[in-house]
């Protein structure tokens, strides 16, 4: 069983890496990705636990782009996680991340939803990537809201009043240091997100893949990426996108959305003629 979207506390999920390796075995998953926003410390403190769960790691990242003036994710299989090109950019990305959380502490209070960000701000300066998930908690625990949807709903997503939007990196540059780390670069769960139109321009510029397996993609949606695949020669990837058991996330448990093993295979084609073409 293959699941190659995963979070942990190196970003916005529940599980720190180590412990989400045990649970993805007791689930009965024997390939894994860590896929933590903007950061590869989960993937580098999963390594030790993986190997002697005899779970195979690959190593992995889902990096932010901004395209029209809204996040567009992609995801890095393959990489090498001590590249000094990627982590340059990553710590970039970080500090942006951080500026973020301030300016939507101050917008939240001027909406009269006052939060404290002071833990928040402690978790970057531990090497976490923080961001919006963690602003939606801290409305939570001020009581401005019930639930972390209705954060999303009534000020973070875009367009809300306290969103802040990120400083631009394009996709396609996204896309360009995922390759340059040794990596491929697939379009992260494109059904959520509107972003088909960009799809045919970043394959034509080093796309490698599209995530059709998702969690919150339902079977004709898996089939129109997968035909949309083919039709420009990319492959395919997948994953639960698990974040915690914790009512409101996405998958409930691990295991619930894995990946075919020839969509692997595939994976591990282009990985290689990926890096032969860049030798």
């Amino acid at each position: 069983m293959i699941d190659l979207h995963l979070h942990t506390t190196a970003s916005d999920g529940a599980l720190a890496p180590p412990d989400l390796v045990l649970r993805a075995r007791a689930a009965g998953l024997s390939i894994i990705s860590i896929t933590d926003h903007d950061t590869t410390t989960g993937v580098d403190a999963a390594r030790a636990a993986a190997s002697n769960a005899g779970v195979e790691l690959i190593p992995g990242i889902e990096m932010t782009a901004v395209e029209e003036g809204r996040d567009t994710h992609v995801l890095g299989y393959f990489l090498d996680t001590a590249s000094s090109p990627l982590q340059a950019f990553l710590d970039r990305q970080r500090a942006d991340r951080r500026r973020r959380i301030h300016e939507m502490r101050d917008r939240l209070a001027a909406l009269g939803c006052p939060i404290d960000v002071d833990p928040i701000l402690d978790d970057a300066a531990r090497g976490r990537s923080v961001g919006r998930p963690q602003i939606a908690g801290a409305l939570l625990k001020a009581g401005h809201v019930r639930t972390r949807d209705e954060a999303f709903d009534r000020f973070l997503e875009f367009g809300g009043p306290a969103y802040v939007p990120r400083a631009g990196t394009s996709a396609r540059e996204i896309v360009r240091l995922i390759h340059e780390a040794g990596g491929i670069a697939s379009l992260a769960h494109p059904g959520l997100s509107s972003r088909d139109h960009l799809i045919a321009a970043l394959a034509a510029t080093g796309l490698d893949a599209i995530e059709a397996r998702h969690a919150e993609h339902d079977p004709a949606t898996e089939a129109r990426y997968r035909k949309l695949a083919a039709d420009l020669g990319l492959a395919v990837t997948g994953g639960s996108d698990f974040h915690s058991d914790a009512a409101g996330h996405r998958v409930s448990r691990l295991g619930a959305i894995t990946l075919p093993a020839p969509d692997l295979e595939r994976l591990r084609i282009v990985a290689d003629r990926r890096r032969a073409s860049q030798r």
